[in-house]
């Protein structure tokens, strides 16, 4: 059986590393034959919106999933007549808009900071009188890793904002003082079987996951975050892994955004849970049992961003795992990443704090 894989970065590469023990072939398409995807597979060099190469993709294979979230909704639709694409592709273009998003978490009850769409720059200046300073512009589409938002502190930065984010369609956010961001990853089958992984920490810095520990042990917001995915997965007719990260305030979970595919806060799993988010993945999508999900110990995450730290420092460090993305250097890019799995949280964050040295950060 072939799978095809929209998107040939680091997360396809280890979607497929995680589905060849099973016996399974993968196919890419991408823009780039360098993209990681190609150490791998086959790669179909074209651009996401390429009807011959997304043809050619639905040609080969099975069945159709994805890398990435900026897939054009009217391509996939078209190859979705084709072949089967999952996640489903409802799920992708709510994904997409971050308004689609906001409102879907709020018909379903699911807590959200608050929020006013802003179409055109009077709409702004009225959507900050209702909403304040401090407040988050985003555009709707287009944003990730810090991309696509500006921080307003007060009237003087509307301006400079607006401008700044292309005077496009956008959504304006009250600002959160939030005690840490937190993240579920919950896995579903096309049958209805749900599995989801401990919440996890995420430590972000100019808008890019620095690191995330594993598992933030709290029973109630553990059920609460569970709850919530749930829900959302079974209105999204869901099959995949789909992730939502929070905010939390005091004992509450505010939705901040999802994502209809395996997570970079979830790449702990590779060597901290019995199955890694990648394999129940190609599980769910495949519709096979799903695999368990409890942790093998206490684990931590850092992206390699960047340059790479040296392997043999890295590598002396108990527990250390090093994933290689072969990706070119350049400032704040992901290279690759290095989980850390030790028996208790203590020796997981000695670790943590020396890696993240190696790295050039420091724990938070």
């Amino acid at each position: 059986m072939k799978i095809g894989i929209i998107g040939a970065g680091q997360l396809g590469r280890m979607l497929a590393l995680a589905g060849y023990p099973l016996g399974l072939r993968f196919v890419f398409l991408d823009k780039t034959p360098e993209a990681p995807g190609g150490q791998v597979g086959q790669i179909i060099e074209g651009e996401f919106d390429d009807p011959a190469a997304l043809a050619r993709l639905a040609e080969l294979t099975d069945v159709v999933t994805f890398d990435v979230e900026n897939v054009p909704e009217a391509a996939v639709r078209e190859i979705a007549e084709k072949v089967q694409f999952l996640p489903p592709v409802g799920a992708l273009a709510t994904a997409q808009d971050r308004l689609s998003e906001k409102r879907t978490f709020s018909a379903l009850h699911i807590p959200t900071p608050r929020f006013l769409p802003v179409a055109t720059r009077e709409a702004l200046e009225l959507a900050v009188t209702q909403l304040g300073f401090p407040s988050v512009l985003k555009t709707r589409r287009m944003g990730y890793d810090g991309r696509g938002q500006r921080f307003l502190k007060g009237p003087e930065d509307v301006d400079d904002s607006w401008e700044a984010l292309g005077r496009m369609p956008m959504i304006l956010e009250a600002f959160v003082e939030f005690d840490t961001e937190l993240s579920i990853i919950g896995v579903r089958r096309p049958s209805g079987d749900i599995r989801f992984y401990p919440l996890a920490e995420n430590i972000h810095e100019e808008g890019i996951l620095s690191y995330t520990r594993a598992p933030y042990v709290d029973g109630p917001l553990q059920d609460t975050a569970e709850r919530y995915s749930r829900r959302l997965m079974e209105h999204l007719d869901y099959a995949g892994v789909l992730t939502i990260e929070f905010f939390v305030e005091g004992d509450q979970l505010l939705a901040n955004e999802i994502a209809p595919r395996v997570h970079n806060s979830g790449h702990w799993t590779i060597e901290g849970a019995v199955t890694s988010q990648f394999e129940n993945h190609i599980r769910a999508i495949l519709d096979l049992p799903l695999g368990e999900t409890r942790c093998n110990g206490h684990s931590a995450m850092v992206n390699l961003l960047g340059e790479m730290p040296e392997l043999t420092d890295v590598l002396s460090l108990a527990g250390a795992h090093v994933h290689d993305y072969g990706k070119e250097p350049r400032p704040n890019r992901k290279l690759g990443h290095c989980t850390l799995v030790a028996p208790d949280s203590d020796e997981r964050d000695r670790a943590l704090s020396r890696l993240l040295e190696l790295a050039g950060r420091s724990l938070r």
